[in-house]
């Protein structure tokens, strides 16, 4: 039965999968077996994250693995069949240390988060071992990255209980709100001080990702007030936020930079203070960036005086770096800086070059523009964050919940450790607003996250055993080599992003008619209908490169489809074989997996479309205008076939043609509208042009 809109939701708040227990594997002999009898201690004076991590270990035993194991307070004494929560501040920050031995387990952080994810660790071991079994181990892990930024995949700006839960289970520690004024976000009213209250309970802090619109220069007359009834404002009636997210679009304000029109970019009325500029401030290292973030950084931190301040660099990195690092020089050395890890590349191959656009896996990073700007905020002693999608999914394929693309992630991870080491990466922001989907490559990133742990492939092996079963481990390790390879073809361009593929198949065939066509939308959507997404596919064909780049874009995205369907075949054959406790998350990334195919060969079709379209325009020759036409309805009638057989996925998977900040854009409605659409294109327009 196909799923209703939002169903996928369901899927969301269940943090423990049930019935993982596998009755046919053993526990090792270097391993114990929790049994029901156990009990989980905690102080009797315990925090509420230690209490609400007991409660979710105590669920996750009744869940999980069928054990009935209960939590008791006891405030001193040594117990057997326990395992225990406690605190050692000796302990490196944010690090956890684990003891287990025949009838005991110590989970000790070095304070209560970090003894909560002591805890959720020692779930993904049992999970691996498919049963309550642990190893007898003494270890300390501390993660690489900290903070570890998210938006919610439930829906933008939504947070329920289980969606912070199943995120902090993944290692990731803060989430992102989109703030327009006190407790307003572009989906209207939201509390506040009841999400930041809520995510405490688990262990997780909330960072404001700043919408509000900054009207005045530091050095206008108000300006000190202005901001004050903004930020200072917000920060004394929240004054749980612990960060603030500043990008250039999101916090551009009337610069003085000669570089610059000096007026917000949607202020068309007010005259420019540079009549000749074209750039807005946002899209500017503006020399006086550092003078509002003073300015604003001190009202905020006369409220919240650990409040972290993060300066996002995103929408300069095209410029010249004597601009951009001139900008870093001059920041407070107080300031958090971010910078995105793979943007603003030039990839080179067979001699076109592929523009790294936001935000792909294309590319594994880091780029020119990532490692200049971490150079020098290492030589500064600046912290160094970066945008790195590690949550699982980027702006290659807009309406999926995840890449699954585990050795292209693992190239990525790498290159982290490396920026890590190098240039002191130490926070990461994991996804933007298209959010965050628990699957297998957020657990392979949160492992790759910490130290020590098993080499990357080691991990991923664990886990096909795991979801697939030993037997499986050679197909689906190939699957997934398909799987990665497929994302290095998916050549990043803008045309694509905001075209194709950000909707998939629901991606209209405009011909010469309807080029005024609005994607069927909701009123509640952030970025509803065309916003960001043309449904007009607009590619310059002007001169023979252009020509040569689509071509050769066509072939890439030709062969990321079939290694997509190829990886696709792999796992469904093998998908009978499965338990039947497996069978769910398997056949959900089987459908995953033939929809990212059916999205690339919509871009294909689209981009032959668009060639075919262009030629037709120019061409006078009527026998040479009719092979066009015959090569338009070729095209358009397997674009046709390939939209209908994705609607049995996306009934399949509500959560496939959603993204949170756009709202539903390539579901069934939207198929079925592209569907209608190409019907009329091919049984009228292309017939009136015959007859021409």
């Amino acid at each position: 039965m196909a799923e209703k809109n939002y169903n996928f939701r369901k899927r969301l708040l269940e943090v423990h999968k049930p019935n993982r227990r596998n009755q046919t594997v053993s526990k090792k002999e270097t391993a114990i077996e929790i049994t029901s009898g156990w009990n989980i201690i905690i102080d009797a004076n315990a925090d509420r994250v230690i209490y609400n991590a007991a409660r979710d270990l105590e669920d996750y035993f009744f869940k999980s693995m069928g054990v009935f194991v209960g939590v008791k307070t006891i405030c001193c004494g040594s117990y057997a069949n326990t395992i225990t929560y406690c605190i050692d501040e000796t302990l490196e920050e944010n690090s956890y240390k684990l003891k287990i031995e025949n009838d005991s387990v110590i989970l000790c952080g070095s304070d209560s988060r970090s003894a909560a994810q002591a805890g959720y660790f020692i779930e993904d071991l049992m999970n691996i071992a498919e049963g309550p079994y642990l190893e007898k181990q003494e270890t300390v892990r501390t993660p690489l990255f900290s903070p570890r930024m998210i938006h919610s995949g439930f829906g933008l700006d939504m947070f329920p209980d289980e969606h912070i839960s199943a995120i902090a289970h993944n290692g990731i520690n803060v989430l992102l709100l989109f703030v327009k004024a006190i407790d307003r976000t572009p989906h209207g009213y939201t509390d506040f001080n009841d999400l930041i209250y809520r995510a405490g309970n688990l262990g997780v802090d909330v960072y404001v990702y700043s919408y509000m619109h900054s009207e005045l220069h530091p050095e206008d007359e108000g300006a000190e007030e202005f901001y004050e009834g903004l930020y200072g404002k917000l920060f004394e009636q929240c004054p749980g936020f612990k960060g603030v997210v500043f990008v250039g679009e999101s916090c551009e304000f009337p610069s003085n930079d000669p570089h610059t029109t000096g007026r917000l970019r949607l202020e068309t009325v007010k005259p420019k203070k540079n009549p000749d500029a074209t750039c807005s401030p946002g899209w500017w290292p503006c020399y006086d960036f550092p003078q509002w973030i003073d300015m604003v950084k001190r009202i905020i931190r006369a409220k919240q005086p650990k409040a972290d301040f993060v300066f996002w660099s995103y929408n300069w990195g095209w410029v010249e770096e004597k601009y951009r690092l001139a900008l870093i020089d001059n920041l407070p050395l107080d300031v958090s800086l971010l910078v995105t890890f793979e943007m603003f590349e030039n990839v080179e191959r067979e001699g076109i070059i592929n523009r790294t656009v936001d935000y792909t896996l294309f590319f594994e990073g880091p780029g020119v523009y990532f490692k200049s700007e971490a150079k020098r905020a290492k030589e500064r002693g600046l912290r160094l964050y970066s945008m790195t999608n590690t949550g699982g999914l980027t702006w290659d394929i807009g309406t999926i919940p995840y890449e699954p693309a585990p050795y292209q992630w693992m190239r990525r991870y790498a290159e982290m450790q490396k920026a890590h080491d190098n240039w002191g990466l130490c926070g990461t922001m994991d996804c933007h607003h298209y959010g965050f989907w628990p699957s297998f490559i957020s657990e392979l990133a949160k492992w790759a996250f910490y130290k020590p742990s098993p080499d990357y492939e080691t991990v991923l092996k664990m886990l096909v055993k795991r979801d697939w079963g030993e037997k499986n481990m050679d197909a689906v390790l190939k699957a997934y080599e398909y799987f990665s390879d497929g994302i290095r073809n998916l050549v990043s361009t803008n045309e694509d992003q905001y075209g194709p593929f950000r909707t998939g198949p629901s991606y209209p065939l405009v011909l010469f008619k309807g080029t005024d066509v609005q994607f069927p939308t909701v009123p509640y959507a952030h970025h509803g209908g065309n916003l960001i997404c043309s449904p007009v596919y607009g590619y310059n064909l002007s001169n023979e490169y252009q020509w040569n780049k689509i071509n050769y874009e066509i072939k890439c995205h030709t062969k990321s489809a079939d290694q997509y369907e190829a990886g696709y075949k792999l796992l469904n054959e093998i998908y009978p074989t499965l338990d039947e406790n497996k069978k769910d998350d398997a056949a959900h990334l089987i459908n995953l997996a033939k929809f990212i195919s059916n999205s690339a060969k919509t871009t294909v079709n689209v981009k032959e479309w668009v060639k075919l379209k262009t030629k037709l325009a120019e061409e006078k020759d009527k026998a040479k205008r009719l092979e066009l036409i015959t090569g338009l309805r070729e095209v358009g009638g397997r674009e046709l076939k390939n939209a209908e057989a994705t609607l049995p996925l996306v009934e399949f998977d509500s959560r496939l043609g959603y993204e949170p900040s756009m709202e539903y854009i390539g579901g069934p409605l939207h198929i079925n509208w592209k569907i209608n659409l190409l019907r009329e294109v091919l049984d009228v327009e292309l017939t009136e042009l015959e007859n021409l």
